[in-house]
């Protein structure tokens, strides 16, 4: 699995871990019942706490993407993508709301913001 951590991100790490994992899950590049590294081995991995991993882990728990096997290790659960996708736009909507209401504190036009949506999007 090839998680990256940026030290230089707004996000927490275990959140970081959180939503890397999410979207591997959601693109199937992990799979259904897939077996995850070990708190440990990610930890050591990413040159991190168990600590924030096994936080990483937890969060992925509750949010029903994983499945902790005492003894196993942990899984990729079976779950509607469908859910993952919605809370996914829903986050998308929430930003994009955040920078209508910034651009309108800027007096930035309705055309402007768009052509930034396009250029940014394009560059991708």
């Amino acid at each position: 699995m090839n998680i990256i951590i940026s030290n230089s991100s707004e996000l927490p790490i275990y959140l970081q871990i959180v939503n890397q994992i999410k979207e591997a899950i959601l693109l199937n590049n992990l799979k259904e019942n897939e077996q995850l590294p070990s708190i440990r081995a990610l930890a050591k991995d990413l040159n991190i706490s168990f600590i924030t991993t096994k936080r990483a882990y937890e969060e992925l728990e509750k949010q029903n993407l994983i499945n902790t096997v005492p003894g196993k290790g942990c899984y990729v659960s079976s779950f509607n993508k469908e859910l993952v996708y919605e809370a996914k736009l829903r986050e998308i909507e929430d930003k994009l709301e955040d920078s209508i209401n910034l651009s309108k504190i800027i007096g930035l036009q309705k055309s402007e913001l768009i052509s930034i949506l396009e250029s940014l999007y394009e560059g991708d």
